[in-house]
């Protein structure tokens, strides 16, 4: 296939369905967890859960970044606003995860920006945007909050040298880059997440933008260790699909190795140029907070001291400090797989995306917003 409509071809998904029920055995179930908000998305906004046979369970991974931001990161960026004075520039979805005190980013912006000589709050669409505000205002503080997988990493470390060459000593990074192999790592053996309970699991379907950049070399440690098979899979829910078909038939056959389905754009040993720039402005931290998960080891990224003046955690001494979920969501659950958005009490009632009261609730991505979206309707068609 060659153009995007062929992924997502109505004929070619209701062969892949046959070929999903003819190769799923009737002994036997399936769980499969996708790792990546993109499929999250993908799943059920194309409804390829209602394709596949009832012992082929999808299950959700922690892999949308807005989602796995813990609450006391939000604050630190709120405080940097609030108290550090500084302007604090951010993607759109971070801005609308709730924080302490039913702040967050959204609400402290409203109640910074107008007023004089304080801190403010803006949105902007690249990192690029930051910097530029940095060139524009050499008289104000300017920090980026950067989150995400090994995606969007290679762009911060960008930034952060673009700054360095341009002598800029008014701009600076809040670095909350996060891995993935660290948190499939979580879910397969950390016992700081057994409160949420454990599940059966039979394979992964590996996220497709991460791995351009990592390759899928570091996923053969889960094949190899854990015998859990991982098929990296394009967002289109065609690519999906063949991943699943993929994952049954090594499934059946006592296989676990990785296969790579998102050939047209992920190789072995990933983009190694970006590779490069990461380890070089960046190196593991020995712990991070994970919204569900935990505190994870060497599950996050944090600047060199090479470059400790583009770091805002350094320049400004602002400190992580560790803040409860609100009491009644379920997202750490729903993040750690073993329950589904529809079963949180609170899913769709209080919490909705125009009133998240979970970080689940405010990306596309996040798997409650994407079941809200998409799926609540089958929900109650089901329950009549």
């Amino acid at each position: 296939m060659r153009f995007i409509d062929e992924f997502r071809d109505g004929k070619l998904a209701t062969g892949l369905a046959a070929a999903i029920r003819q190769a799923a055995r009737d002994d036997r179930d399936y769980h499969f967890m996708e790792f990546c908000g993109g499929h999250t998305h993908a799943i059920a906004r194309y409804g390829v859960t209602d394709l596949l046979p009832p012992s082929v369970r999808l299950i959700h991974g922690p892999g949308c970044p807005v989602c796995v931001l813990p609450v006391g990161r939000i604050d630190m960026a709120i405080r940097l606003a609030r108290e550090a004075g500084v302007s604090l520039c951010s993607y759109g979805d971070p801005l609308r995860v709730p924080a302490s005190g039913g702040l967050s980013l959204l609400k402290a912006k409203a109640a910074l920006n107008g007023k004089s000589g304080g801190g403010e709050i803006r949105m902007l669409y690249s990192g690029a945007d930051a910097l530029a505000l940095a060139q524009q205002h050499p008289e104000r503080q300017v920090v980026f909050f950067a989150i995400g997988f090994e995606t969007t990493t290679p762009p911060t470390a960008v930034l952060i040298k673009q700054a360095q060459a341009l002598g800029l000593r008014n701009f600076s990074v809040l670095c909350c880059h996060v891995l993935t192999p660290s948190a499939i790592a979580s879910i397969l053996e950390s016992p700081e997440v057994r409160r949420w309970g454990t599940l059966p699991l039979d394979g992964f379907i590996g996220p497709a933008h991460v791995s351009t950049i990592i390759g899928t070399r570091p996923y053969e440690f889960f094949a190899d260790e854990y015998r859990k098979p991982v098929v990296i899979a394009g967002f289109e829910p065609l690519d999906v699909m063949q991943a699943i078909l993929m994952l049954i038939k090594q499934v059946n056959a006592g296989r676990a190795l990785v296969e790579n389905q998102f050939s047209r754009a992920v190789t072995r040993a990933g983009n190694r140029k970006a590779q490069q720039l990461v380890s070089e402005v960046f190196e593991l931290r020995r712990s991070f907070a994970w919204r569900g998960l935990g505190e994870l080891p060497y599950s996050a990224l944090r600047i060199r001291r090479e470059f400790a003046e583009f770091d805002a955690e350094r320049r400004f001494g602002v400190d992580y400090q560790a803040v409860e979920d609100h009491p009644a969501c379920e997202c750490g659950a729903v993040l750690r797989g073993v329950k589904r958005p529809q079963e949180c009490r609170i899913f769709g009632s209080v919490c909705t995306p125009e009133n998240p009261i979970g970080s689940c609730m405010v990306s596309s991505e996040g798997a409650c917003a994407a079941h809200y979206s998409f799926g609540r309707f089958a929900d109650l068609a089901v329950a009549s």
